[in-house]
């Protein structure tokens, strides 16, 4: 036979080939024995992204195979790793039975783990959400529907502008995009990692809409307030479909939709979530972010509802005062205290609700839910000694499961193992014939033990022995010398050299329920297991329903202990056009330093829209800039801020334009990627925004950067009227406030020492005098040499500035007593080089000029 004969073309590799054609798009975990092995391609992106092993197995077409391989039981990290790399895994399971299997073990596609779809626990981050996101357009709308398959919640929106969907995309941060194949995206999205191309026909409006209806058991789509969205309604057709195929299943805890409208939050752009470093820092590290200072919660559900409202500021004024009120209410005799007690016992029965649903959690996952529910009368006892209506609501919501606290008690061990696969996962005396089924396995020694001191009595052979080896099972062993005292009753089964072994009808029929009683009993307690499940999932909805009140009560008993840690006050909120903070204060980076932060007050009204504000480099220009902005949000998703008082009119966006660097994927310099920035805020801010700009113009020629700088400080102080902080280093802006009403000059204080500057970080108003540049270079470690060379060439550039101005103000003011065409004299004098001429010759030139002055 030849045997460069292609592997493909026996039958493991044709089941192999069958299956991956149905996945071509995911890698294939292809269950072989203790691994899963990759073939072909899928086995060089896998060694390739988890550094394993690349072998090769048989050849095809005279090529050797590429394969690399996994452990089963290692699977997870593995998958996890591809997973943050947006990579999709196939898992392919042996069905069949190999010992009766004719050909290749039957084996199928058990599951689907996509970056989107995956819900074990193990592969999720606890503190943060993981979206799934479908991306429509339909007649020039935009619609996204937004799934957290770990949670159930299921959002749509529906957007008209390709600014406000990259907003949303941004603030969503969706683990997995997925997309028509037939639509392009935008440059900013394209660039993201986790896309997935689906079919056009999977956009199908009625299509969706059908499959909508089929998820909900509804007869039209009303109930949820979407059917005048057709683009939304669109994107979650999708993304329903691409859920079933991916898990394989049903899925019960999707259980309704919400609807989301923009207009129903303040509008931040990618820019604008990144410059203020909400939960993500350059250096990665998460105590340098707003969420790293604020998020003390004591839950994982907390966390993730925490992280949501900062990146979804509200714009109405009812529900946050509702929230101030909680706060106030907990801080009160400091209820919050007993509270995060109790909440640190609280487990994450948002996640283990829907792997109940979807028939995956693990026994720790129903020990979880029972510790949780354990703790719910403790929790309703403490709320109800407040008397906020809010609180009383998630009270009510919370209620009290004594019947799943029960059965959960009486069917779940209280140290299962990991994986119900193990067994030893049920309580005994749950149920009767598993108890029966464990006894036989369990009790199989001293049966053995005392069967043959039995035999050994009635037989009168006293080196009789009961044994048992995995090649021939049972028997009863006796030696040579003894056998002429064996009873009838007994069977020969095997021929030694000095022994003979033997089978009875009890010790056969007592092997046959040995051998399978602890199959039988892994069987029947995965049966048990799989009924509990169902079980507790009829409480699905009560179970949602609590766990999303325990992550909010988290959130507000955490903004409680933040308040007063921190010194937090509760702000304002009211319809009167306006921004007042008093003794204001960046709260990261005053949690930080070790140095007491300087509080500062800031004021917008309607006759002061603008602050252009000037200083020295490290004055705190920035810092005050951003704290004013955070201190916004911070109001508006229900959280006490960092201030003597806050008092705060309707604010529907927030823009920032700080810093900026190169965007070499796109082929963006910094200062395009600046310009890019300051358009965006150009054409989207209102007169109810908050705008912080930070050095416009720096990155181009001093006179084209001023120029744009002024024209853009002009067109948001007489156009766009938003609230604007404007920093800047060129001084000739502060003359803006002269020529326009609306417009302020304040400034950071600092002050000289010698040589060296001392930040006072104080905001006065008026301008600054000095930019302080080579104390701030000095500081900054720039050699002495060169700060000496820089002071002498500052010296020698403002004097030549001093002396062309001087001239340029002589020569205006010749202009405004001389006639356009100069004077022969003048002609005369400029053709001179004096150098070159004798006495003689200058005394004549003199007579010369003298003359012509008096013919003029």
């Amino acid at each position: 036979m030849n045997k460069d004969v292609s592997v493909q073309h026996t039958p493991m590799m044709q089941q192999f080939m069958r299956i991956k054609s149905q996945h071509a798009e995911t890698l294939l975990f292809y269950r072989m024995g203790d691994f899963y092995e990759l073939f072909f391609d899928d086995a060089k992106k896998a060694a390739h992204l988890l550094g394993i092993t690349l072998t090769a197995r048989g050849h095809s077409g005279g090529q050797p195979i590429p394969m690399a391989g996994i452990p089963y039981h290692a699977a997870e990290n593995y998958i996890a790793r591809l997973l943050k790399q947006g990579e999709s895994i196939a898992i392919c399971e042996q069905v069949g039975d190999p010992a009766t299997s004719k050909g290749p073990v039957e084996r199928k596609v058990m599951r689907i783990v996509t970056p989107g779809t995956v819900t074990d626990e193990a592969l999720l981050e606890d503190r943060k959400d993981n979206f799934l996101v479908a991306l429509a357009i339909f007649d020039k709308l935009y619609g996204l529907a937004v799934l957290d398959i770990g949670s159930g919640k299921f959002v749509l929106q529906q957007v008209d502008s390709e600014t406000q969907l990259l907003s949303e995309i941004e603030r969503l941060n969706p683990a997995e995009l997925l997309y028509s194949e037939d639509i392009a995206l935008p440059m900013a999205i394209k660039e993201r990692s986790g896309l997935c191309k689906r079919p056009p026909w999977h956009f199908d409006l009625d299509s969706c809409r059908q499959l909508i209806l089929k998820q909900f058991n509804s007869h039209d789509l009303k109930g949820f307030g979407c059917e005048h969205l057709p683009a939304a309604i669109c994107a979650a057709g999708c993304l329903l479909q691409y859920v079933r195929d991916t898990q394989q299943s049903a899925l019960p805890h999707i259980q309704g939709i919400r609807v989301e409208d923009c207009d129903d939050s303040i509008s931040m752009d990618a820019a604008s979530r990144r410059n203020l470093e909400l939960d993500c820092h350059p250096s990665g590290q998460l105590q340098y972010t707003l969420l790293g200072v604020l998020d003390k919660t004591a839950t994982a559900m907390g966390s993730r509802c925490l992280r949501r409202w900062i990146h979804r500021p509200l714009r109405s004024h009812e529900v946050i005062n509702a929230r101030y009120a909680c706060v106030a209410s907990l801080m009160e005799n400091q209820l919050y205290q007993s509270l995060q007690d109790s909440l640190q016992h609280i487990g994450d029965i948002e996640r283990i609700s829907s792997r109940i649903a979807l028939k995956s959690a693990r026994p720790r996952d129903l020990l979880g839910l029972r510790q949780t529910l354990a703790v719910l009368p403790d929790l309703q006892t403490q709320l109800a000694g407040s008397d906020n209506p809010h609180l009383e609501t998630l009270r009510t919501q919370l209620r009290e499961h004594p019947e799943l606290v029960d059965l959960l008690q009486r069917a779940i061990i209280d140290n299962p193992p990991v994986l119900i696969r193990d067994g030893g996962v049920i309580a005994p005396g749950y149920h009767a014939e598993l108890d029966d089924l464990r006894n036989l396995s369990q009790n199989a020694d001293q049966f053995l033990i005392d069967m043959e001191q039995r035999e050994r009595e009635n037989t009168g052979i006293n080196n009789l022995k009961v044994n048992y080896n995995r090649v021939h099972g049972y028997y009863i062993e006796i030696s040579n010398a003894q056998v002429d005292k064996v009873p009838a009753h007994y069977t020969r089964k095997q021929t030694l050299k000095g022994a003979e072994r033997y089978i009875t009808t009890e010790l056969k029929s007592f092997e046959d329920k040995v051998l399978s009683a602890r199959e039988k009993s892994l069987s029947f307690e995965k049966a048990l297991y799989d009924e509990l499940l169902t079980t507790l999932g009829e409480s699905l909805l009560d179970l949602q329903t609590c766990a999303q009140a325990l992550a909010e009560l988290d959130v507000q008993v955490n903004f409680a202990e933040r308040a007063d840690t921190l010194k937090l006050t509760q702000p304002e909120l009211n319809q009167q056009a306006g921004i007042e903070i008093v003794g204001g204060r960046h709260l990261v980076v005053e949690q930080l330093s070790s140095i007491p932060f300087v509080a500062n007050d800031l004021n917008f009204s309607n006759e002061r829209r603008m602050l252009v504000i000037t200083g020295p480099n490290m004055g705190g220009k920035s810092t005050y800039m951003r704290q004013t902005a955070l201190m916004v949000l911070m109001a508006h998703i229900g959280c006490f801020v960092p201030a003597q008082s806050l008092r705060c009119g309707p604010i529907d966006k927030i823009f920032t334009r700080i810093g900026a660097s190169d965007d070499l994927s796109s082929g963006r310099s910094t200062f395009m990627v600046e310009m890019s920035e300051t358009a965006n805020i150009l054409h989207n801010a209102t007169r109810n925004s908050l705008i912080l700009m930070d050095e416009i113009g720096r990155g181009t020629s001093t006179f084209d950067g001023l120029s744009l700088a002024w024209a853009c400080a002009d067109y948001l102080a007489r156009q766009t009227r938003a609230y604007t902080l404007f920093a800047t280093h060129y001084f000739e802006l502060t003359t803006l406030a002269d020529e326009q009403t609306g417009i302020h000059n304040i400034h950071l204080d600092a002050m000289e020492h010698g040589d060296k500057i001392v930040f006072l970080h104080a905001v006065k108003d008026g301008p600054a005098s000095q930019s302080y540049g080579l104390q701030v270079a000095a500081l900054a470690g720039v050699p002495q040499s060169v700060i000496n060379h820089a002071k002498d060439k500052l010296t020698q550039l403002e004097n030549t500035a001093y002396i062309e101005q001087q001239d340029k103000n002589e020569v205006n003011q010749l202009d405004l007593f001389s006639s356009r065409e100069c004077h022969p004299a003048v002609v005369m004098l400029e053709a001179l080089d004096p150098d070159n001429l004798s006495p003689r010759q200058a005394l004549d030139t003199l007579y010369r000029l003298k003359k012509m002055l008096q013919a003029f």
